[in-house]
């Protein structure tokens, strides 16, 4: 494969490192877009929101991947959290997507972040990309994120990449961890909720594979192997050698965590990963057990 040229908005988190390090790694040029000042020339500012992008100035691009976006992990939810949940997503996706259409020399793959939140509260039902979006604040949010992705002109493939929780030696993984090491994990609200997961490397790795594939439209980016809360936790406690004891009922959790608390914690998504499978892609993790030990030892 010829080298590509590809912009990453969102590339200093924690999915937008792990791609950038392995797509520099295979000899591909990355640069990253950054509401900071920077003196690396690989590196441009942009304020979504407020001012426009020109992609033109910036060179000729094979393809943008955006993944900005505020963590949903701010409990309780504010009026203010919400709204910056709700305004980081759709500014920085309309932003882009304006400078493409306006771009003289436009990228041929837009990939747009976008999450499982889409599906809303769905107890055991079985899930694929084909599944109609559910309720709730953050089913609203990335049914309007999508949406604005899809107003990219025709001539852009667009994928949405609707991503679980995923486990890495950062991001949403850090608190569980703490909380388990502290002797003070245990079943959330019976445990039963179906939590879509993904391992670090895996959700890196699928992205990558996404910017050559011709897949276009959403895809689910989680694990093979559905798990409950309760198994990721109980695994995660066996893993650290910790007890898995100390239930947490689910009237406690809404009083203490609310409207964020019950989405993000609570919701029950029994996620396949369809659309990625049926391209050929093979998982290096594809156990939540897998995952959990990948992630640990990094």
């Amino acid at each position: 494969m010829s080298p590509l040229r590809v912009l990453i908005a969102g590339g200093t988190g924690t999915i937008g490192t792990a791609v950038t390090t392995r797509f520099r790694a295979a000899g591909h040029e990355v640069h990253l877009l950054s509401r900071s000042a920077s003196t690396d020339p690989m590196i441009h500012p942009w304020a979504p929101g407020f001012e426009p992008l020109d992609l033109d100035a910036l060179g000729k691009f094979d393809a943008v991947i955006n993944l900005s976006g505020t963590t949903v992990a701010q409990l309780p939810w504010t009026s203010k959290i919400k709204a910056g949940i709700y305004r980081s997503r759709l500014d920085s996706t309309k932003t882009i997507v304006d400078a493409i259409a306006r771009a003289k020399h436009k990228p041929a793959t837009l990939l747009n972040a976008s999450a499982v939140g889409i599906y809303g509260e769905r107890g055991d039902e079985s899930l694929t990309e084909d599944s109609p979006a559910g309720a709730g604040f953050l089913a609203s949010v990335c049914s309007q994120w999508e949406g604005a992705a899809f107003e990219a002109p025709a001539s852009v493939r667009v994928v949405t990449l609707r991503t679980g929780l995923v486990l890495g030696h950062k991001g949403a993984l850090t608190p569980l961890r703490l909380l388990t090491k502290a002797f003070i994990a245990g079943p959330l609200a019976g445990g039963k909720s179906w939590w879509p997961w993904i391992s670090l490397n895996d959700e890196a790795r699928a992205i990558i594979h996404l910017l050559t594939s011709k897949v276009s439209g959403p895809v689910n980016l989680v694990g093979p192997k559905p798990a409950t809360a309760g198994t990721l936790m109980r695994t995660l406690a066996i893993l650290l050698k910790r007890p898995y004891w100390i239930p947490v009922p689910r009237f406690a959790m809404n009083l203490l965590l609310g409207e964020g608390g019950q989405e993000v914690l609570l919701s029950s998504q029994k996620i396949s990963p369809t659309v990625l499978e049926r391209d050929g892609f093979v998982f290096d993790e594809p156990t939540v057990s897998q995952a959990l030990a990948a992630a640990l030892r990094n």
